[in-house]
């Protein structure tokens, strides 16, 4: 039995306009500063909304996980764009994405990363689940599944370190950073896939437990 997908509801309208409300202000900002790195960003963030609708449209995502992405959106924005205090411990620029959480030990930059590629593995997740689901198989949250989840957030923040080196052969100045950023981006990248691969491992069997997986999916 194949389960309908969600249709774009009230709920997904609200998303929609909060996302707008915030990449309408970022682009005049750097329209204004002439931030060309920034443009490319957004350029991207419209594919991707694309990307997220069409998955969305095609699996049903969770909206949970349609906040979780725009909030995303907003805190990479926010990361080149926002100020932050000279006398906050920070690196070559004063925005957020310099911004050490914890002096040389945590920054802002590599929260973004491991949140961002957490939720990724989820929607990975969902889409597996989907698959399933069509064929009126019961999905559990085994290690063989959840690596290969782990293994497609890791790839799409392969993806995204590929963008950021197209930025820095094509923008002059950008505030990619280099190698040892790079690095550091793909660790976090996995601790947050790692993390997102864990809460599912935990939550995903307490719903399969308790409901049958078509239920519960039917109730996203």
């Amino acid at each position: 039995m194949v389960a309908s997908v969600p249709r774009w509801t009230k709920q997904h309208a609200l998303l929609f306009a909060f996302t707008i409300a915030y990449m309408a202000p970022a682009a005049a900002v750097c329209l204004r500063g002439g931030n060309r790195e920034f443009f490319l960003y957004l350029g991207v963030m419209v594919l991707l909304i694309g990307a997220v609708s069409a998955v969305h449209q095609a699996i049903g995502l969770h909206i949970a996980t349609l906040w979780g992405l725009s909030l995303w959106g907003l805190a990479h924005l926010a990361g080149g764009l926002v100020s932050v205090p000279e006398s906050w411990p920070h690196d070559d620029s004063c925005v957020l994405y310099d911004w050490w959480l914890v002096p040389q030990r945590l920054k802002y930059d590599q929260v973004i990363h491991a949140y961002g590629f957490g939720l990724t593995t989820w929607v990975c997740w969902q889409g597996l689940s989907r698959a399933f689901l069509n064929r009126s198989v019961t999905m559990r949250p085994t290690l063989g599944l959840l690596t290969l989840c782990v293994a497609g957030g890791m790839g799409f923040g392969a993806l995204n370190e590929i963008v950021e080196f197209l930025a820095v052969l094509t923008i002059p100045n950008t505030n990619v950073g280099g190698y040892l950023n790079t690095g550091w981006d793909l660790v976090f990248n996995a601790a947050g896939c790692l993390i997102a691969a864990f809460l599912i491992r935990i939550f995903g069997s307490r719903a399969t437990g308790s409901k049958p997986q078509s239920t519960a999916l039917a109730e996203r």
